[in-house]
């Protein structure tokens, strides 16, 4: 896929959900929407073992949140509603009773995170830095803060969202958000891809949903908390401050 869209296939009991955007993989409303019918499409599908997310392309894994969308948001409701689209993707990819690998190919920024943080297993090239740079553009990365902390533990997640910097794959892999690194070089990222969730498709279906149950334990409040993180996220997101931020860095790509 070269253009917006996002997409699923079942291949051989993996259910591959796939996104595309033309700039760098970012979401747009209408994204997020079908990523969680996807991904509920997938975890409802009894031919499905495992699923798969991945993005198009060999350049960066997702570039968050759409600058063109957040700067079209004129109200509360409105911009509630985009940031409550990270919100469902994450609680779909919480209660599905399937596990899910993400594969990162690159660059991964903002919600994204949130995403790969939401998966039960990542794998992540070497040249698949992360970063979360809302607190730059006037912000935070409220939604998402949740499957980040679970995954990074607290301090990690504040380094992240209060450095608003660059970090290797190498420290996303000692803080546990990856699950492991490969080379950038050739296919290894297809191969162990490929070699994980071939694997995973031919193991015992209700063995991994306990799994995945006993690794979520402690998160049945999410909802509520999420709906509360996306009010937060649209209430600056609208402010004169943000948008200016986001019109700035918008004219840098």
């Amino acid at each position: 896929m070269s253009e917006e869209g996002v997409q699923v296939t079942n291949e051989a009991g993996v259910g591959v959900v796939s996104f595309s955007h033309p700039k760098a993989n970012s979401l747009s409303s209408l994204q997020l929407q079908e990523l969680t019918k996807c991904v509920q499409q997938c975890g409802a599908d009894p031919a499905v073992k495992v699923i798969l997310l991945k993005s198009s392309g060999q350049k960066a894994f997702c570039a968050g949140a759409s600058f063109d969308e957040l700067l079209t948001l004129k109200t509360q409701e409105e911009a509630t509603e985009y940031f409550l689209g990270f919100a469902r993707v994450i609680l779909a990819m919480r209660n599905v009773p399937k596990c899910i690998v993400v594969r990162v190919q690159g660059k991964a920024v903002g919600g994204a995170l949130g995403l790969i943080a939401a998966a039960d297993y990542s794998i992540a090239q070497e040249s698949a830095s992360v970063r979360l740079s809302e607190l730059a553009l006037g912000f935070g990365p409220f939604v998402i803060s949740q499957p980040l902390i679970r995954k990074l533990g607290v301090s990690a997640f504040e380094e992240l969202a209060l450095s608003a910097e660059w970090h290797e794959a190498s420290w996303a892999l000692q803080r546990g958000l990856y699950s492991r690194v490969v080379s950038s070089k050739g296919d290894a990222l297809d191969a162990a891809v490929g070699e994980l969730t071939t694997q995973l498709a031919s193991r015992s279906a209700e063995a991994m949903q306990r799994i995945k149950e006993i690794a979520w334990q402690g998160t049945d409040d999410w909802e509520a908390l999420l709906h509360s993180r996306a009010q937060y996220a649209a209430r600056l997101a609208l402010s004169p401050e943000t948008r200016e931020n986001l019109k700035k860095f918008q004219g840098k790509s």
